[in-house]
């Protein structure tokens, strides 16, 4: 590789990583290529990217980043490495974990997300537990609705109970009225017959 072909693939890491919130670097090594492609439809389908770097390219492009310092990450720089860059906090590691139940790899070298760094395989399953924002979100709207939903009920049965005992009281009002006029008619003709 000429130094100019390095340059230019520092800058396409750089232009990867520059304003990524979730980073992984995983460990390809011994997938086949149809595998290795298999792996990478599957990321293109959940929308992460995936590049296969070499890692003092990947070292020397991270730290060249402004506001992050990847440095912890540097140890795990070894053998075959792939980079992955996503929206979603635990979408690699859901990927990663898919993947590996027909294969023994990728293995998860590292990673970067919500400023925290993760370093080591054993970390995989904590982050295939991360909550992805939507799922957040979508949590919360839940919570915000329920309390909404509750009030709206109780206000639809307190309706519904006030109109079962207006229903209630409404045939009883009608009868007294009626009952009347024929029991003052009764007591009339009682008091003439009785002189």
């Amino acid at each position: 590789m000429t130094k100019d072909q390095k340059v230019v693939a520092i800058q396409e890491i750089k232009d990867l990583l520059q304003d990524a919130k979730v980073v992984y670097v995983a460990d390809l090594d011994g997938l086949n290529a149809a595998k290795s492609s298999e792996f990478r439809r599957q990321a293109f389908k959940q929308n992460i990217k995936v590049k296969v770097v070499k890692n003092t390219l990947l070292q020397k492009a991270m730290e060249q980043i402004e506001g992050v310092d990847y440095s912890e990450m540097f140890q795990t720089f070894k053998g075959n490495t792939a980079l992955m860059v996503s929206e979603t906090a635990n979408g690699p590691a859901k990927l990663i974990q898919g993947f590996r139940k027909k294969e023994d790899k990728p293995a998860l070298k590292s990673a970067y997300l919500q400023e925290t760094f993760y370093v080591g395989d054993e970390n995989l399953t904590a982050l295939a537990n991360i909550k992805s924002r939507e799922e957040m979100i979508g949590e919360i709207i839940g919570l915000l609705q329920s309390p909404i939903q509750r009030v709206v009920s109780a206000l639809q049965n307190k309706s519904e109970t006030v109109e079962a005992k207006a229903e209630e009281a409404a045939p009883a009002v009608e009868e007294t009225p009626a009952e009347a006029p024929e029991a003052a008619a009764e007591s009339t003709e009682e008091t003439p017959s009785a002189e």
